[in-house]
């Protein structure tokens, strides 16, 4: 059988001090964090374990912590998550990753502004 297979982390909140601007490393913005991990969870699927697979958990716990760091830059964020990722989970072969601020501070009327980049680990390919 052929498979392609991902999981994701939908809509994650998050508080965090990142931006060029002075204020916004003091007070903060308000994030939404969207991975979707591409992988072959195979195993997890027969097995029923969870060790057969990545722990979307984990993930979490590693988005919080790089979302923790501040930045001037949200392209930087997603870097370092991109980074941590495939450090930490060799079994990741792409990644999509967006990162939205809520309220950007240049006076638009919008649900927000961000980045998103598609990253592929050219180890497993």
């Amino acid at each position: 059988m052929s498979v392609s297979s991902r999981i994701y982390l939908k809509n994650a909140r998050f508080h965090a001090y990142h931006g060029v601007l002075p204020q916004e490393r003091t007070v903060g913005n308000n994030y939404v964090v969207n991975l979707v991990v591409d992988y072959d969870f195979t195993d997890a699927m027969e097995t029923d374990e969870l060790s057969a697979t990545i722990n979307y958990a984990e993930l979490y716990e590693i988005i919080k912590e790089e979302m923790a760091i501040p930045s001037k830059l949200l392209e930087h964020v997603a870097g370092r998550i991109g980074k941590r990722l495939f450090s930490e989970f060799s079994a990741i072969r792409q990644m999509q990753l967006a990162i939205t601020k809520e309220n950007p501070p240049f006076g638009a009327d919008c649900d927000g502004a961000g980045v998103e980049v598609v990253l592929t680990n050219d180890k497993t390919y």
